[in-house]
């Protein structure tokens, strides 16, 4: 069944917590992640569920599946602020079999629907956004996994991972703006 999925406000910490954060470096680091999460989720509104599957450019990328995408990045990021690299695991191993499954993250399959990912990513959302409100220390991290694309031996504070995060979702919802012009002539600004 296709259904149009509208777009809820941006998500933020419990009022307690942003309250206790108000103006902090937190503050700022979840605002600006927030801001980001938000011009994404809006190039999906009143989307149907075959629009969000649809790819209009050459990339082959759909709105559903850069939603899922920055959904599975941003929370293994938080696993990773977390539990260390055995979160992620050793990219250095994965297969052609292994990478071909991961592709099915930039789809939306037949069995998903838009606003099953939307309330995903808000699930996830919601707990980085708690993490970032607890943390004791947002310089405390972790040496990155093991992959062709880190330096060995780096590691990263959880503030690094945020911001991580944070360039990861704009550098998407960009993507999910010319998708969704391409698609139907609807921007996100202008």
């Amino acid at each position: 069944m296709t259904t149009s999925t509208p777009i809820t406000g941006d998500l933020m910490v419990s009022s307690q917590a942003g309250a206790a954060m108000a103006g902090s470096e937190r503050a700022d680091l979840l605002a600006t992640l927030g801001k980001n999460r938000h011009f994404l989720r809006f190039t999906t509104r009143d989307l149907t569920d075959d629009q969000a599957r649809q790819a209009s450019t050459v990339s082959g990328l759909c709105l559903g599946g850069l939603i899922k995408h920055v959904t599975a990045v941003e929370d293994g990021w938080v696993n990773f602020i977390l539990d260390g690299p055995s979160a992620m695991g050793d990219f250095t191993t994965m297969t052609e079999d292994d990478w071909a499954r991961r592709a099915d993250e930039f789809r939306l399959l037949p069995s998903e629907t838009l606003a099953g990912v939307l309330a995903g990513y808000a699930g996830v959302a919601r707990r980085t956004d708690e993490l970032v409100a607890s943390l004791p220390d947002l310089g405390a991290g972790h040496p990155l996994p093991k992959a062709p694309w880190f330096q060995a031996g780096e590691r990263w504070s959880a503030r690094r991972v945020l911001l991580h995060i944070i360039a990861e979702t704009a550098q998407h919802a960009g993507h999910a703006d010319i998708i969704r012009e391409s698609l139907d002539g609807a921007k996100s600004m202008g």
